[in-house]
């Protein structure tokens, strides 16, 4: 297999890998998102991607995993948390810039290939959920080792859901960027937990900080981040309820919460449709590149040409 590249590109930053037909990184570099910049975000990734084949040599196939989808109907960029890249054609305005071919899916699918795959967390599962919990809150399933994208390509797309069994407290919920209120996203990315947080303590910290806190003994961190099990307890309840998948493989920021991969299990079966769970909630075995490898991945699963 010749060499694979890979673009994760996230609301903060641009990473880019080349791997080998063992799955090994050869290079990898990241760049700052340009934020609200749509064309300067199209450059940077043009220029990583130059970067790399320089460093590297011709590639045979470029991936990337992005924020929302594309649109089966117009080709442009949909449901995307980083708001400047909707309603744009990002796939046509890369390719015109490189003059190549890309293949395109969201971040979420990515991560669920990447750890999928045979050196992955979830190797010889035959469905897997993967969830990006970072800056917002995507969901993306493979079955079989393919990416499923679904008739509108949104299969997966948990994270504009309402929070479900909620209580009176949480109701209505906060306002969404979407248009609605109480979505998922806007309880479990990472902004949400330093917001739910925030508006305890009256002190602003960032997720690892809070969780740090919690673990040492703080009570209203700990009761932040119990919060946090209980409704993505209750969130997973509904994947699996709708999906049943074989493993659940977490990704963002707030995937390396530790104690998230036991109490969220132990929380999850009152609200499943099942006897005892035997689903899996694993971390991703690759971290912070799973990403990055599964958009080098979408060859296969999606169909390419290969030179």
């Amino acid at each position: 297999m010749a060499k694979r590249l890979g673009v994760d590109l996230g609301g903060t930053k641009i990473e880019v890998a080349v791997l080998d037909a063992a799955h090994n990184i050869l290079w990898r570099e990241r760049e700052p998102t340009p934020q609200g910049d749509y064309a300067g975000t199209v450059e940077t990734m043009a220029a990583l991607i130059e970067r790399a084949e320089a460093e590297c040599g011709a590639v045979a196939s470029i991936g990337v995993g992005t924020p929302g989808t594309i649109s089966p109907r117009t080709g442009l960029i949909k449901n995307a948390n980083s708001v400047v890249l909707n309603d744009r054609p990002l796939k046509r305005d890369l390719e015109t810039r490189l003059g190549r071919e890309v293949l395109m899916a969201n971040d979420a699918n990515c991560l669920a290939l990447s750890e999928s795959a045979a050196d992955g967390a979830a190797a010889e599962a035959g469905t897997v959920f993967g969830v990006i919990l970072g800056t917002g809150v995507g969901g993306g399933l493979v079955v079989e080792g393919r990416v499923l994208l679904g008739r509108n390509a949104i299969a997966g797309e948990w994270g504009h859901n309402p929070l479900p069994w909620t209580t009176a407290g949480e109701q209505p919920g906060p306002s969404c960027w979407c248009g609605h209120e109480g979505c998922i996203e806007q309880w479990l990315s990472g902004p949400a937990f330093e917001r739910d947080y925030a508006e305890q303590s009256g002190e602003r910290l960032d997720g690892a900080e809070i969780v740090a806190r919690a673990e040492s003994g703080d009570s209203v961190a700990s009761e932040a981040l119990e919060r946090y099990v209980d409704r993505l307890a209750r969130a997973l309840a509904h994947v699996i309820n709708l999906f049943d998948p074989d493993v659940i493989v977490l990704g963002g920021g707030m995937s390396n919460c530790e104690v998230l991969y036991d109490r969220v299990p132990a929380r999850w079966d009152e609200f499943v449709f099942s006897d005892p769970i035997t689903t899996r909630l694993v971390p991703p075995s690759f971290g912070d590149s799973s990403g990055v490898r599964g958009a080098a991945f979408l060859a296969d699963s999606l169909g390419m040409h290969m030179r």
